[in-house]
């Protein structure tokens, strides 16, 4: 059972007066701890049906005061986005006892910045973006196999295309809450509440 006891108070007085700097400081914190993915945040979305879904990305940095992922823009998720842009996000960092909700809207970002981190990425991931058809049924991995196996022929030895249908995202928080574990369940909640072009401090009870 856990107990809650790696962290010290988490007070109002010794953190910034914007959510970046605190997040900044937990993401270097979790990436200092040995776990397989410290930037995997789970994206909560609501389709034009008002379906809630929810999935795993890997936060990609900030473009300006956005908090970024890459994807598939034809995916479930990118279906989500365009109907509904109101998105939720969730760090959950288990050895820390930490964890992060953000709250906000997105967008698609500029076109150089998909650009960009499409070639940052390893071949084989250029590959597997342009050959997955995100979120459609496939009959057989065989099928998904070949498919990539073409690819990697096609453009052996030439720069991959990064098809039009992937890309990143953006989301501008207007609500960031960061919770930190305490002895006996009295946990520390911080939350900043966006306000006009500042943003506004509160402690929320556990």
């Amino acid at each position: 059972m856990a107990q809650y006891t790696l962290n010290p108070p988490l007070n109002e007085t010794d953190v910034p007066d914007s959510p970046r700097p605190l997040l900044e400081a937990w993401l270097a914190d979790a990436a200092a701890v040995p776990m397989q993915e410290p930037t995997a945040m789970t994206l909560a979305t609501v389709g034009a049906d008002g379906q809630p879904s929810a999935r795993i990305v890997l936060f990609k940095g900030f473009h300006q005061d956005q908090l970024t992922f890459y994807t598939n823009y034809e995916s479930h998720k990118g279906r989500d986005l365009a109907a509904n842009p109101r998105v939720a996000l969730t760090f959950w960092w288990d050895r820390l006892e930490r964890q992060v909700r953000v709250e906000g809207r997105v967008e698609k970002l500029p076109e150089e910045l998909s650009h960009r981190y499409f070639y940052r990425r390893i071949r084989e991931s250029q590959i597997g973006a342009l050959t997955s058809r995100q979120s459609q049924v496939v009959a057989t991995r065989a099928e998904l196999d070949a498919r990539f196996d073409d690819n990697a022929q096609r453009y052996a030895g030439t720069e991959v295309p990064r098809p039009a249908f992937w890309g990143g995202y953006g989301v501008t928080p207007a609500l960031v809450e960061f919770w930190q574990g305490r002895h006996g369940r009295l946990h520390d909640r911080l939350q900043y509440r966006r306000s006009g072009d500042g943003w506004i401090l509160e402690r929320l009870e556990p």
